[in-house]
């Protein structure tokens, strides 16, 4: 057992995506138990989809791919506030407008890439763990550190506009801000995921490890404790079965996580399915 756990290391590729998987899983958790907690599930969906474009322009100009991404990202967010404050059209129905719109220029862009330069949408749709660079390990961290560090110096506002966003105008927060801020969180989130799972399976790790913790605890701070936990396991756990079954990386992961969340909704303390006698008491 031991040996099986220590083979993978010796390889610079495998020690590489370990650290990203790692980095990945307790990021994704953290930031998206606000998602969870709000109920835009489907926002970061958007950003994800969003940042298509922005990998590809970047491609074709020699920039950083994760710049273009990043920066394609905000400006799905700034659409989706612009239509749902410019017009009758409510958020949900905004966010699917843009990141429809979004993903279809981006896959357009890249088809078109294609045709002159050796670039696997496949990678940028669903990750490409095991190819990770030291430079992209470098970037993963600095943005988890420059994320994690945001989300620590500003719990408190985050969570009174989490849960209150009313209340927290009427104390005085700046709320707009707050919520500009956590979208930026979100697109450096995703931007930081790309490789590990790309812009498709990305929303899991954003959704799923949350949404398995909130099923066992009751407060924001263990929701994200224990989704940070849930979210490296996976990620941990999907890179050894692709390594030994060769499963593609970034679907053995959401594999991973889901079945965690699927055990969890069967048999969770306060929620289980299997266990109705608790949910009365």
């Amino acid at each position: 057992m031991l040996e099986a756990l220590i083979e993978p290391l010796q390889y610079g590729f495998m020690q590489r995506s370990l650290i990203i998987a790692i980095l990945v899983g307790l990021l994704c958790a953290i930031v998206g138990s606000y998602l969870m907690v709000q109920r835009l599930a489907l926002l970061g969906d958007a950003i994800s989809h969003s940042v298509l474009p922005g990998l590809a322009i970047a491609f074709l100009l020699g920039a950083n791919i994760y710049l273009g991404a990043f920066i394609a990202g905000v400006i799905s967010t700034i659409a989706i506030a612009w239509i749902r404050t410019r017009s009758p059209i409510k958020e949900d129905a905004a966010m699917g407008i843009v990141f429809s719109a979004f993903f279809a220029l981006g896959v357009t862009l890249i088809t078109v890439i294609q045709k002159d330069n050796k670039i696997d949408l496949n990678h940028f749709l669903f990750g490409n763990i095991l190819g990770v660079t030291v430079n992209e390990v470098r970037d993963t961290a600095t943005i988890a550190a420059i994320v994690l560090l945001t989300v620590f110096f500003l719990y408190k506002e985050l969570l009174f506009y989490t849960f209150d966003p009313l209340g927290a105008k009427a104390a005085g927060l700046p709320v707009n801000r707050l919520n500009f801020g956590l979208m930026l969180l979100i697109a450096l989130t995703i931007v930081a995921s790309m490789k590990a799972v790309g812009v498709i399976l990305v929303l899991s790790l954003l959704i799923t490890p949350g949404a398995t913790a909130y099923l066992l605890v009751k407060r924001l701070h263990q929701v994200m404790i224990l989704g940070a936990i849930i979210g490296v396991f996976s990620s941990v756990s999907g890179m050894y079965l692709s390594y030994f079954y060769n499963f593609p990386s970034g679907p053995a992961i959401v594999l991973v996580v889901s079945g965690l969340f699927v055990f969890a909704m069967l048999f969770s303390p306060r929620h289980g399915v299997l266990i109705p006698s608790r949910k009365q008491t």
